[in-house]
């Protein structure tokens, strides 16, 4: 079993995690730096699924490992204001 870790936006990343992975949070992040955001109090968490990193960011970007290729995933944040799910959840409403 692996520990993952926090550790915020533009501090050391932790060790052992391959280098493409370690790219695309640099990546992120120089996006991020781009946008004139303030990411002062924003963390990256690492997580371990079946011996892969999986990296969050405060919002939601999240950052996969396919070692099959060697690469990284960056997928941005959802769109969490969707109503889809409200609308599926109502619908068992519906019967009345």
């Amino acid at each position: 079993m692996q520990l993952g870790t926090r550790w915020s936006v533009g501090d050391e990343l932790p060790t052992r995690l391959p280098e493409v992975v370690e790219l695309a949070v640099r990546q992120v992040e120089d996006d991020l730096s781009k946008l004139d955001l303030d990411t002062a109090t924003w963390r990256w968490t690492l997580t371990w699924l079946d011996g892969r990193p999986v990296i969050e960011l405060d919002d939601g970007t999240r950052i996969t490992y396919a070692p099959e290729k060697d690469e990284a995933r960056i997928e941005p944040p959802t769109d969490d204001s969707d109503e889809s799910w409200d609308q599926d959840f109502d619908d068992d409403d519906d019967d009345e």
